[in-house]
């Protein structure tokens, strides 16, 4: 994930070549004067006095607004991002935040039977049906407890489905019945580091969820929820007890009430804050609706072609001059235009010069170039030929676009080029994790190549092993049977 962060840099430098970047468009709105605040909501809301809230400008004790320090906390990130302060839970070793429920001088911070939570939240992952690969495990926003298949404990938890593309509210209480109860769930499409404004509206009447300001989901009243000995152990913000189902995202002013708030207050307070977010350009470049493009890979050989096809790149004509470059990687963008397409997007075209003929060339964007290169959030487009021109239309305030060479260094299905800018892992390695699965097939598979599937624990139950702990199956994610060479390294995956 980009963050603009404390301490955060990189020397790693780009090891494959790539065509020049071009800027599509750009605009640059008024700089804030300081972090925002969320004012009152519009002129038909009710205030509502919070039992706490947490704005997370204090990045070294972590304490609430009100002066509450963690009962714990471990291997947490700080963004200047969102408002000017954002808690970051996005690591792939255990990370937690940890608040008591009830202080030790009785003042309480959170009420799991009738009240509302609010927070604005922006994942590192965008969602699986806009063609991201979502946080790949549920991923807790707010938890106290934690299931449990015989419901023998207690639970009560805001998260997402591991695809990114569901979000819900579910308890349990300690009755041995084995029962969840989701109360409301609803989908979500959502792109990397766009905050969102999540409220849990919830009582003896019914269940609300609202996300940036409307209602999505309503459900029945709130009768199931863990009980005193759960809530002793607190509450935790972005993962679950033992830090591993993390949200891997940001988030920003978090609050907890004892009442549930009314829809026109919490429009408006959303109508007012959304106003910070999109104003101040350290976020505007980040929330730009950008999305890779449908891939259609080729998983007939031992090393695929992963990542593969026209994407969102629509062919207009050929060129009228085809140039040639000095190989197949000398390769460049030329004849840009961008004509408004209306509803704020763009349609840019361009054509694909140099190169050679018979090879395929991997255009990316991104809406965000601020630090090192690779260090960057791009989007893979689509692929095209030299000599042709195509049109692509762009969702974003600000984007760049850059073209890749087929380079596949280490052979494992992934270009050098898709590697360095949108999976982030190692060009030279085709095992960059280290579990013995190819970078190529994880990305298929849809499992995360930056972290080891073999020795996570979250991770051991969607996937079978051998005697010799070798991986032999995948399920949970997508399925599949695994081909071993003599040493356990991954040969093929059958999906």
């Amino acid at each position: 994930m980009k963050t603009i962060s404390k301490g955060n840099g990189s020397s790693r430098q780009p090891t494959c070549i790539f065509a020049r970047a071009i800027i599509v468009a750009g605009f640059l709105f008024c700089a804030l004067s300081g972090p925002a605040q969320t004012p009152p909501g519009g002129t038909n809301a009710i205030y509502y006095t919070p039992l706490d809230t947490w704005s997370f400008t204090d990045d070294v004790n972590w304490t609430s607004d009100n002066g509450y320090a963690p009962v714990s906390f471990t291997n947490l990130g700080f963004s200047y991002l969102g408002d000017g302060a954002s808690l970051v839970v996005d690591t792939n070793i255990p990370a937690w935040l940890r608040y008591n429920v009830k202080e030790t001088d009785g003042t309480t911070n959170l009420t799991v039977d009738v009240g509302s939570v609010t927070f604005w939240f922006a994942p590192d992952w965008s969602s699986t049906n806009v063609g991201g690969l979502g946080p790949q495990e549920w991923g807790r926003l707010l938890e106290v407890g934690g299931y449990t298949p015989d419901s023998s404990y207690g639970w009560w938890s805001i998260y997402v489905d591991a695809g990114g593309n569901n979000l819900y509210f579910s308890a349990q209480t300690n009755d041995l019945s084995s029962n969840v109860t989701t109360y409301v769930s609803a989908p979500i499409s959502w792109t990397t580091n766009y905050f969102h404004y999540v409220v849990l509206t919830y009582c003896t009447t019914n269940t609300i969820l609202y996300l940036d300001g409307g209602v999505v989901a309503t459900g029945p009243p709130l009768t199931v929820y863990p009980g005193p000995n759960v809530l002793a152990n607190g509450f935790f913000i972005g993962s679950d007890s033992n830090g591993i189902w993390q949200a891997h995202g940001l988030f920003n002013d978090l609050e907890t009430y004892n009442v549930p708030m009314d829809a026109g207050t919490i429009q408006g307070i959303y109508d007012s804050g959304i106003q910070y977010y999109m104003m101040d350009p350290n976020n505007i470049q980040y929330m730009s609706s950008l999305s890779s493009g449908p891939s259609s890979p080729s998983t007939n050989a031992v090393t695929p072609d992963v990542i593969t096809g026209a994407g969102y790149l629509q062919w207009v004509t050929n060129a009228a001059t085809c140039a040639y470059g000095s190989d197949a990687y000398h390769v460049w963008i030329t004849n840009v235009t961008a004509k408004a397409a209306g509803n704020g997007n763009v349609n840019v075209t361009f054509t694909i010069e140099g190169g050679q003929d018979g090879y395929y060339y991997d255009v990316f964007a991104t809406g965000d170039l601020q630090g090192a290169l690779t260090n960057d959030d791009w989007f893979w487009m689509g692929q095209g030929q030299h000599c042709n021109t195509y049109t692509i239309q762009i969702t974003s305030d600000d984007a760049f676009l850059m073209l890749g060479t087929p380079l596949d260094s280490d052979g494992d299905g992934l270009t050098d080029a898709y590697e360095l800018l949108v999976s982030h892992t190692d060009p030279n390695n085709k095992y960059s994790n280290l579990d013995g699965i190819p970078d190529g097939w994880d990305v298929l598979l849809g499992l995360n190549p930056q972290t080891s599937n073999l020795t996570t624990p979250s991770e051991r139950a969607n996937y079978g092993y051998t005697p010799a702990d070798w991986l032999n199956q995948v399920s949970g994610r997508k399925y599949g049977s695994v081909t071993n060479d003599a040493e356990g390294n991954v040969l093929q995956v059958s999906q």
